[in-house]
Parts: structure tokens; C-alpha cells; sequence
């Protein structure tokens, strides 16, 4: 069985953790290694494996977020545990070994990073660096899925709400955001990224405005322009100009230009208002 590790290291500022496993055949190997991360912050060793088939029970069991693994380990070699794992069961890798051959194939098998033994405590760090920036993007991934959930749940009747009390959670600048979709003055395409305006408040994740424009309850918030979505509830003018547009003048006192294209849109809105 893999050997548990009492797990003792986070940091207090932001609560951050690395669950790790550490997967190598040599004691003394995974005796170095497990000295070296106790001077690493947000490092929390979970489990120590010996061979291929615990480490890869313990993967399943454990489901770390970072796999140090060896590749010559009796059973199975690192390879073979890879092989092994579905997408979802599968942890940041980094490779640790003392043979250099090894280093395209552990690429070519997605693995972060290549640690060739012996490695000091300055190569180890540069790779837990960027395990971390890795795992943070990948946990913003999964708040931008989340929210984009929440959006698929708004249907076309009287709620545009993703979900029961009606709030979106957004991670930004190290707050989390619970954000009514109520709120929401207007939302922009800024490149590959969709910024929602919430009052003084703007928030930006990645998806496109298509997308969102089909998530988005039609009869609370209608597109005005291919780079714009506005709430409805928010319009307090609409203002014509010469070259069959429209000017939206929001309640806060913002202009947004709604294109010709676009201008059938807000024919609903205006018909339910007269």
C-alpha cells in the first residue's frame, strides 16, 4: 500500500495546495525529494508509491494534484501509469529520473516538466512554479465552466437566472464575486474574452459573445451589436439617428450603440412598452 504523509504545509495568504504524490522505487530517492518539499510553501505530500501499481491506485484514490513520478518502477514504469489514467483521473506531471533518454517521450506523454537526478532544491522549485501557475489557470478554467453552467440553466420565461437564489460566483483579483445576473448593466466581446458590467464593476472571462448571447434569457437581455449584449430592464432611452441606428442610453447614463443589423432586436422591447 502507499505509505500516507501527514499533510502540514499551506499557505496562510491565500490557502493554496498542492496535494502531491511522490512515486519512485528508491527509498533514499523519495526520502531527498520529500526533504526538498518541506521548504516548498503550498506543497502537501499525500501519499509515497514504490511501484506502478500503487501509484496508480493511489492517483485514483487520492486524485493529487501534482504526480512526481519516477519512470523505471517495478510492475509498471511511469509510462504504463499514464496510460492507465482517463483525462479526469489525470494530475499535473512531472517526471523525475536519472536517465535523460527518457525526456521526448515523457513530453510527448504531457508531462509538464523533466526533473533529471540528481536535482537541487533551485531546478525543483522552478518546476513546483510552474505546477502552480498551471493549476491556477486550470481552476480559472473551471470557474469560467462553471459560470457558463450556471448561464445554460437561464431558460426563456420569466427568470434570468443561472441557478435557485439567481447569483453567478466569479473568482477575480483574489475576491469571489457572488454577482446577480440582475445586475448586469451590459456585456462586451473584448477579444477572446467577455467582460459582464455590473455597475462601477466589471468582470472578464473567457468565452465568446455568441456563446453567452444564447444562455442569456432573450426576453431580459437582447443583442445590440456583434460586440454587445444589453439587459433590457436597464434601457432608459433609446435615441434614433440618421443611419437607421439607435442609441441605448442606459439608466447609469451609458451610451451603447445598437447597429442597424441588430436594431430588429429592440422591436420587442419597444412593443412591450407602448
Amino acid at each position: 500500500m502507499p505509505e500516507p504523509v501527514a499533510s502540514v504545509l499551506q499557505d496562510p495568504s491565500t490557502g493554496f495546495v498542492m496535494r502531491t504524490i511522490i512515486a519512485d522505487d528508491e527509498h533514499l530517492a523519495r526520502k531527498k525529494l520529500r526533504i526538498l518539499l518541506e521548504s516548498e510553501p503550498t506543497v502537501d505530500v499525500i501519499a509515497e508509491c514504490c511501484d506502478g501499481g500503487q501509484t496508480l491506485a493511489a492517483v485514483r484514490a487520492q486524485r493529487p494534484d501534482l504526480l512526481l513520478l519516477d519512470i523505471e518502477m517495478p510492475g509498471r514504469d511511469g509510462f504504463q501509469v499514464l496510460s492507465e489514467l482517463s483525462p479526469s483521473e489525470m494530475p499535473v506531471v512531472v517526471f523525475t529520473s536519472a536517465y535523460d533518454q527518457y525526456a521526448i517521450r515523457a513530453f510527448e506523454a504531457h508531462a509538464l516538466d523533466y526533473l533529471l537526478k540528481p536535482f537541487d532544491q533551485g531546478r525543483l522549485h522552478q518546476a513546483l512554479e510552474r505546477v502552480r501557475f498551471e493549476l491556477r489557470k486550470s481552476k480559472d478554467h473551471e470557474i469560467t465552466h462553471r459560470i457558463l453552467q450556471m448561464l445554460s440553466h437561464v431558460n426563456s420565461d420569466k427568470k434570468a437566472v443561472p441557478d435557485t437564489d439567481g447569483r453567478l460566483v466569479i473568482r477575480t483579483k483574489g475576491r469571489i464575486i457572488f454577482l446577480s445576473v440582475d445586475e448586469i448593466d451590459w456585456v462586451e466581446a473584448a477579444a477572446n474574452y467577455v467582460r459582464l458590467n455590473a455597475g462601477s464593476e466589471s468582470y472578464l472571462f473567457r468565452e465568446t459573445i455568441s456563446r453567452v448571447s444564447e444562455r442569456l434569457c432573450p426576453s431580459h437581455f437582447v443583442r445590440i451589436h456583434r460586440s454587445m449584449i444589453v439587459n433590457t430592464r436597464r434601457i432608459k432611452e433609446l435615441v434614433p439617428v440618421n443611419s437607421g441606428e439607435y442609441i441605448v442610453i442606459l439608466k447609469n447614463g451609458k451610451e451603447l450603440s445598437c447597429s442597424r443589423g441588430f436594431r430588429a432586436n429592440l422591436q420587442p422591447v419597444i412593443d412591450n412598452r407602448l
